[in-house]
């Protein structure tokens, strides 16, 4: 329903990750793959999961005697171990190992480093295709007889920054995963509790606000987002505030709120 709301093609998602399996990370996941066999879709479908996952969604196509027009791929993720799930041209994805009540794992998103930019500007007549797309790979365009004919720096711009972005929730405070997620442009973290109620963050192997600051800094990341409030929690300009007492550049996961990364 949010993708729809927010006018996404999903037709193109391709890949879809889940942390673990309580029912507010996949319960959406049928209705989406119901929505896609309408609309025709034929092309494979990968999921990447805990153990489980599989039994629960062919028990659904089971008993409503459904088949999909496409396949579904399933990919077993090992809850325990910081392992490259996922790679293609453009991105990596790794599991990193968190602590909850049931096995969860979040994901970090790697881009590629990205091919220099042409500065149009520059390009001169007859400069050939093939020597356009070799000066973006970085490399300086020679003669045959081994001369410089176009030197790469006078025609191109630095390339555009590769993003990266780390997805944290559930769990419980964790130093573990600090190293692996140091310097990443953002880093989304659970923050189910204000520092007050941490006796339950503990018992609920939940985060507060003030944990996931702590464990942005000590990563010493770009920009935090915490999400996953309790419901309890009407107001949530306290977790923010407590959040960016100990790391500034802290913000809100709001539905539909656009943020762009000063990187």
């Amino acid at each position: 329903m949010q993708i729809m709301r927010f006018q996404l093609p999903y037709h193109k998602l391709n890949h879809i990750f889940i942390s673990h399996l309580h029912g507010d990370h996949y319960l959406g996941l049928t209705g989406l793959l119901f929505t896609m066999h309408l609309q025709q879709r034929t092309n494979d479908l990968h999921l990447y999961s805990q153990r489980g996952l599989d039994e629960i969604l062919l028990l659904q196509l089971k008993y409503s005697s459904s088949v999909l027009h496409f396949k579904i791929i399933f990919h077993l993720i090992e809850p325990d171990q910081r392992k490259l799930i996922f790679e293609d041209a453009s991105v990596t994805v790794e599991t990193i190992p968190l602590i909850h009540k049931i096995s969860c794992t979040g994901f970090l998103f790697r881009e590629k480093a990205k091919p220099r930019r042409i500065d149009k500007g520059r390009l001169q007549e007859g400069m050939l295709l093939q020597h356009i797309a070799l000066l973006k790979t970085g490399v300086d365009i020679m003669s045959p007889s081994g001369n410089v004919l176009y030197r790469n720096t006078d025609f191109t711009l630095p390339p555009k920054h590769s993003y990266s972005y780390a997805y944290c929730s559930d769990t419980a405070y964790s130093e573990k995963i600090i190293d692996q997620i140091r310097g990443i442009d953002l880093l989304y973290h659970e923050a189910t509790f204000l520092e007050g109620e941490k006796d339950n963050a503990l018992e609920t192997k939940h985060s507060t606000a003030t944990q996931a600051a702590a464990i942005a800094k000590a990563a010493e990341v770009n920009t935090l987002m915490i999400g996953h409030f309790s419901a309890r929690y009407r107001e949530l300009e306290t977790a923010l505030s407590e959040a960016q007492s100990i790391f500034p550049n802290t913000v809100l996961a709001i539905e539909g709120k656009i943020l762009e990364l000063d990187v």
